[in-house]
């Protein structure tokens, strides 16, 4: 392409290709140590550069990627995919939801034959035991 970039700003780039939602995010990530290139924790104005290793942990997982291209500007999901090489682990299953003991409205408090019985469905411990 012409008028390639040769580096960029790390907050500018993360945000630009969709790892945070706001470059102010991006920014807080630089600030409090969770961003590292090469191995290296940076702050927000370093600048990235092609074949960079960045690695950025954020809401509750870490996302490994190489550069493959530097953008400034926030582009489409599609595009912003094309400018790293994803190399993260993949994140972690989601819990199952808890099956609730669902009970008509206005029927009052569970009776103890009704709690045992909740209790036993959920696989709770008997507490006289």
């Amino acid at each position: 392409m012409a008028g390639e970039q040769l580096s960029a700003r790390v907050d500018s780039w993360i945000w630009s290709v969709r790892l945070t939602r706001t470059r102010s995010i991006a920014s807080d990530a630089c600030r409090g140590g969770h961003v590292r290139i090469n191995g290296v924790r940076v702050k927000p104005a370093h600048d990235i550069r092609v074949g960079d290793e960045v690695r950025l942990r954020h809401e509750g997982r870490e996302r490994i990627v190489v550069v493959s291209r530097i953008i400034t500007k926030r582009v489409g999901a599609a595009v912003a995919a094309e400018c790293y090489v994803d190399k993260s682990p993949p994140p972690p299953p989601r819990e199952e939801t808890v099956t609730v003991a669902v009970r008509a409205r206005g029927a009052g408090r569970p009776t103890k034959r009704e709690r045992r019985n909740i209790d036993k469905l959920l696989g709770r411990q008997d507490p006289s035991l």
